[in-house]
C-alpha cells in the first residue's frame, strides 16, 4: 500500500463520525416512528378535542363517563370544562401532562383503582367550579380564602360532575 492510499486519521474520524450520525439517525427514527404509531394507536389526537368520548378511550374511565352522562352537569359541561384550565396554554399543557401520566400509568399498569384525582387536578376542578359558580359562592370563597386550609367544592359536592357512585 502506498502512502497516498493509506487511510489517514482524519479520514477515519470522518468515517466514524458519519457512522455515528447514521446510527443516531436510525435510533431517533425508530423512536419517533414508535411514538407516532403509539400516538395513532391510542387515538392521541382525540384527547386534544373537547369530545367527552375521548375520555373513555381508556376503559378505566367508563364509570366516570357514565356518571357524567347521568350527572347534573351533563347538559352544561364537558370533561374539559371541569378538568382543564380555560386559558389556551394551561389547557394544552394540562392535557399533555395528563396524557403522559395516564399513558405511562396504563402502559405500566401502575394506577390505583378506583382512580383518584391528583392534588393539582383537584385544584383545577375547584378553580373551574368557582369560575362558573362564583356569584353563587362568593361569600363562601371569601371566607375560605382566609382559612389556612381552603375547602374544595367537591368535598361537599362530590356527586355533581359524575353522578352518584356506588356506595354513596
Amino acid at each position: 500500500m502506498s502512502v497516498s492510499q493509506a487511510p489517514t486519521k482524519a479520514n477515519q474520524k470522518q468515517r466514524i463520525g458519519a457512522l455515528a450520525l447514521v446510527l443516531l439517525g436510525c435510533v431517533v427514527g425508530v423512536a419517533v416512528g414508535m411514538g407516532v404509531y403509539t400516538f395513532d394507536y391510542a387515538e392521541g389526537m382525540s384527547y386534544m378535542s373537547n369530545d367527552p368520548t375521548a375520555c373513555v378511550n381508556c376503559h378505566i374511565m367508563q364509570e366516570q363517563y357514565d356518571g357524567w352522562q347521568h350527572g347534573s352537569h351533563h347538559a352544561a359541561a364537558t370533561c374539559n370544562d371541569c378538568h382543564v384550565p380555560v386559558d389556551l396554554l394551561g389547557k394544552y399543557a394540562t392535557k399533555i401532562e395528563h396524557g403522559y401520566r395516564h399513558s405511562k400509568a396504563f402502559t405500566l399498569d401502575d394506577f390505583a383503582e378506583p382512580i383518584r384525582i391528583t392534588p393539582s387536578s383537584l385544584s383545577v376542578v375547584h378553580n373551574n367550579c368557582i369560575r362558573c359558580h362564583g356569584e353563587y359562592v362568593s361569600q363562601i370563597i371569601s371566607h375560605s380564602a382566609k382559612d389556612a386550609e381552603a375547602v374544595y367544592c367537591v368535598q361537599c359536592h362530590s356527586t355533581v360532575g359524575h353522578g352518584r357512585k356506588s356506595g354513596q
